[in-house]
């Protein structure tokens, strides 16, 4: 009596759903009607059988390119009622569903993926492009593979080849050198070297650096300490080019002892740690010091007070990207802000619209903004010149 019950219940769920939907949802029962061997174990398992697209419509009597339009939250998704995505999404998430990309991409042969390869993204730098170009992905739907080189050529050729063996479709590079014309679409953030087949989105570093001299010019400062960055990072001669020229159109003399040569390869303040604190015990009449960045400027303060210097009023400092934590230091950075973020977000629309066919220029230059705070003051016993109060912002 008890095996006919079972039975019957069994029988009248699946007159409701579809097979597959009430293999899964009601394993007992089905087990508990297969036969028995006399050491209460079964003798054969039941499949369990895979639920399609179609299954899921078919038990949410919807078609199933409504119920695909829903789940892959396509631009048309907007159009259905939300309670009825609600109801294809609890199915969905009832009955276990996953979506066979493997099939998807054979048919449409796209993968909807995309590859990173980045320097580093432990920093302030890379995770904010980061973060730009993730969320520009998810609004198309798009998923990624990220790989991280930190500047080693074996890894940076290892890791362009196993994207690509991987079926992405495109690949953006942060900070890092190309060495080859690239057999997919690519695009860069901060790359400068022209090759076919590349988008780079770069600064303005000529209007960089003539917001962050210029700021300290208008403060009386005319004995500046500056940092080159690693020979590595892909902004390096570029800026440090844009600085020369700035200085020499507005009259700041660049004194070669004054310039110190970053060359570790962290993303930790000691970067300009010891270079600065090794300065401080040199020389001592400079005025100002304007880091290569962020990090390497948090770095410089700590030198420079372990060294006897006040910041900013022995030692004016300025940073460059304005990362996160920049506003929060103490004295909070003066920096020129790199849109890093929205670089990000760049590169991940330009590269897709490449990827369409849409054909787009070598280089797309962002503006810079220089973001005044407490680490810059006036120049001790310096002449300060009239301040242009547009070209800089003041947090």
């Amino acid at each position: 009596m008890g095996d006919f019950f079972l039975a019957r219940r069994e029988i009248v769920y699946r007159s409701v759903l579809p097979p597959a939907l009430a293999r899964l949802a009601t394993p007992s029962l089905v087990c508990k009607t297969l036969p028995v061997s006399k050491s209460g174990l079964d003798e054969k398992r039941a499949p369990r059988e895979r639920v399609t697209l179609k299954t899921l419509a078919g038990h949410l009597q919807l078609s199933p390119a409504t119920v695909s339009i829903i789940l892959n939250q396509a631009p048309s998704a907007k159009s259905i009622p939300a309670e009825t995505q609600e109801r294809v999404f609890e199915a969905a998430r009832q009955f276990k569903y996953r979506p066979d990309y493997f099939a998807k991409s054979l048919r449409q042969k796209r993968t909807f993926t995309i590859g990173i390869l980045a320097q580093d993204i432990g920093g302030g730098y890379g995770s904010l492009v980061l973060s730009g170009i993730e969320e520009a992905l998810l609004e198309e739907g798009y998923f990624y593979f990220l790989a991280s080189h930190h500047h080693k050529v074996p890894l940076l050729e290892k890791y362009n080849n196993l994207l690509i063996e991987r079926g992405v479709e495109g690949i953006i590079a942060i900070d890092t050198e190309l060495l080859h014309e690239p057999v997919l679409p690519l695009v860069t953030v901060s790359g400068h070297k022209s090759l076919r087949g590349v988008t780079n989105i770069i600064l303005d570093h000529e209007h960089a650096a003539r917001s962050a001299l210029s700021h300290l010019f208008q403060l009386g400062h005319r004995t500046i300490a500056f940092m080159k960055g690693q020979p590595f990072s892909s902004d390096s001669a570029d800026r440090w080019k844009a600085i020369k020229s700035v200085a020499a159109t507005i009259g700041i003399k660049i004194d070669p002892e004054l310039v110190l040569q970053l060359e570790m390869d962290t993303s930790s303040p000691e970067i300009g740690y010891e270079l600065v604190l090794n300065l401080a015990k040199r020389r001592s009449d400079f005025t100002a010091l304007f880091a290569y960045n962020d990090i390497s400027a948090i770095g410089a303060v700590r030198a420079l007070r372990d060294a006897g210097l006040r910041v900013p009023e022995e030692v004016s400092v300025i940073g460059f990207d304005d990362i996160e934590s920049a506003a929060f230091y103490n004295p909070s950075l003066t920096t020129v802000r790199q849109p890093l973020k929205q670089m990000g977000r760049i590169a991940a629309r330009t590269l897709l619209d490449r990827m369409r066919g849409i054909e787009f220029p070598n280089e797309i230059a962002v503006e810079p903004m220089l973001i005044a705070r407490e680490s810059t003051t006036h120049a001790r016993n310096g002449v300060s010149a009239p301040v242009d109060s547009t070209a800089f912002s003041k947090e």
